[in-house]
């Protein structure tokens, strides 16, 4: 392992000094994994990707079985007769989550004057800190986990022997509705205290409201129908890399729920990125000649840090907007040098980094007995 990181190292800063194109260069330099060895490190910066989280409900809907008979005996002339199912979105949240940007990718080389080879990366190689003992990377969010959902009550048990062995649905229908008119009247009149055998307690009557109640939505759903509904997650990411007007994320189908952004058959839901960015213009560093300014100058002589701007990100349903938030964002910023000479012998360097931004989050040096 430790010849494969010496000429891995050894081919790497062979490139640096070899005359190559602008093109040659960033195949180089990005070809070769991000990563820690005893000779020195190869690291991404962050850029800033949005996580955006859509909660979708999924409706549906079982008409009953005496659904037909609704209107004429309890007065419904809303009861649904055909079976649907129908969609619809809950909630929207965004989330910043950092990745690495292949754009800011970093060599380093360590030799007997610098401490910094106590370099610690992200897994997927970001720089997180120098000489820092825990560096914490951002998490994902958890998953969204739905509630358990109540078992549902068969209604048919709640029929009478009376009512089952009626020989029409009719029959059936007329019977059940009478069941469920003297349910209601029952509970009236322990309401009232006029019920022929009142309870003892306060708890007692709320047990036996309960029992009436459930009774009659379970009798009542033979007519009108129940439905079941489900919640799901649905995860999209978006890495903006500047500013953009609003561009279709995804669309929801009220019939097959989300779908692909190129789908028509849903009503489009958008997202915009504006730049909050208020940055000062910065003069670059002398480029080195040969590689088409992927590395400054001094690229073996320091760390690179990032320095974030801001954007905000808007999603809206149609023309109207669900959530908007500002965030800080690395790609439209830039990028800054620490000089080297903060990590000599002399001084034990500490460098901790936002992992979510790349910015430097603490600096501090102690000088070694």
């Amino acid at each position: 392992m430790r010849l494969r990181a010496t000429l891995l190292f050894g081919m790497l800063f062979f490139a640096f000094s070899t005359f190559l194109s602008s093109a040659s260069a960033q195949t180089q330099l990005t070809s070769y994994r991000p990563g820690v060895t005893p000779e020195g490190a190869v690291y991404y910066l962050p850029k800033t990707a949005l996580r955006v989280s859509v909660l979708v409900e999924k409706a549906t809907f079982k008409p009953g079985d005496f659904a037909p008979y609704a209107p004429k005996y309890l007065r419904m002339a809303d009861a649904r007769q055909q079976p649907s199912t129908t969609y619809r979105v809950l909630s929207v949240r965004q989330v910043a989550m950092p990745v690495p940007d292949t754009s800011k990718v970093y060599a380093v080389k360590f030799d007997a004057r610098t401490v910094a080879s106590r370099m610690t990366l992200s897994k997927d190689g970001r720089l997180l800190a120098i000489n820092v003992d825990k560096a914490a990377d951002v998490e994902m969010p958890a998953p969204f986990v739905a509630a358990q959902k109540k078992e549902q009550v068969n209604a048919r048990q709640f029929l009478s022997e009376e009512i089952l062995s009626c020989g029409s649905t009719a029959k059936m229908a007329e019977l059940t509705a009478h069941e469920i008119y003297d349910l209601r009247e029952n509970r009236t009149l322990l309401i009232k205290g006029q019920a022929d055998f009142m309870p003892k307690d306060g708890t007692q009557l709320q047990l036996m409201l309960g029992e009436l109640d459930t009774q009659d939505k379970a009798l009542t759903s033979l007519f009108i129908g129940t439905t079941q509904r489900d919640t799901t997650e649905h995860v999209l990411w978006v890495t903006p890399d500047g500013a953009f007007p609003r561009q279709v994320l995804f669309r929801l189908s009220q019939v097959h729920g989300l779908t692909d952004a190129d789908d028509l058959s849903g009503a489009p839901y958008y997202i915009s990125i504006d730049d909050l960015s208020q940055l000062p213009a910065v003069e670059e560093a002398p480029k080195k000649k040969g590689l088409g300014g992927l590395l400054q100058k001094n690229y073996d002589a320091g760390i690179y840090v990032n320095i974030p701007g801001r954007m905000r990100s808007t999603i809206y349903e149609g023309i109207t907007p669900l959530v908007s938030e500002e965030f800080a964002a690395p790609q439209l910023g830039y990028t800054q040098l620490l000089s080297g000479s903060l990590f000599n012998k002399r001084y034990t360097t500490r460098l901790l980094l936002n992992p979510l931004t790349g910015a430097m989050e603490r600096l501090d040096a102690d000088q070694p007995k």
